[in-house]
């Protein structure tokens, strides 16, 4: 693989891979730490990267194992970043009211999804987040998609179940 292939394949994963390291490690600067890493780790390997099926997968992969040693090195429990999931509102018809309501809901959201168990925050994030298949996200995890789509479902059914408990909690 040359530079050429080599930033044609890899390099639009960049987003992806960077969106996982801050997610995890709760750091941009480590996580941009983590990505050159990745990179370098890539490059270096590059002749071995034509055997794999999905390079942006083995990348995911890479980066998700990079920012576990880290987190393990540092010994530090993380929590899930979703300020990057900013409400969009349109200015037009939204009153500040609801603005504020749809702000607070989605900070309890965040909340729920910051205390379900690094597995499920993980699993979440790459299939309601990144977007990935359940067949890319088992190349990413090495976990079965039976058992992926049982962990995203418990995990959506707590995060679903705690936000119903709290406003209806708030509601009396």
């Amino acid at each position: 693989m040359d530079l050429l292939e080599f930033k044609q394949r890899v390099l639009p994963a960049r987003q992806k891979l960077y969106r996982l390291a801050a997610f995890l490690l709760q750091n941009r600067e480590e996580a941009e730490d983590v990505l050159q890493d990745v990179f370098l780790k890539l490059w270096t390997n590059k002749e071995k990267l034509g055997a794999c099926n999905s390079i942006e997968a083995f990348a995911m992969r890479v980066t998700k194992n990079l920012c576990l040693d880290r987190l393990k090195a540092k010994k530090r429990k993380h929590m899930v970043d979703v300020a990057e999931l900013e409400l969009e509102l349109n200015s037009e018809g939204v009153s500040p009211y609801k603005s504020y309501e749809l702000a607070d809901s989605i900070n309890k959201v965040q909340e729920l999804v910051s205390i379900l168990p690094e597995q499920q925050r993980l699993i979440l994030h790459l299939r309601d987040v990144e977007g990935y298949t359940f067949e890319e996200m088992e190349q990413i995890t090495n976990l079965t998609v039976n058992n992926m789509r049982v962990i995203l479902s418990r995990a959506r059914k707590s995060v679903r179940d705690g936000f119903l408990k709290l406003e209806n909690y708030e509601a009396r």
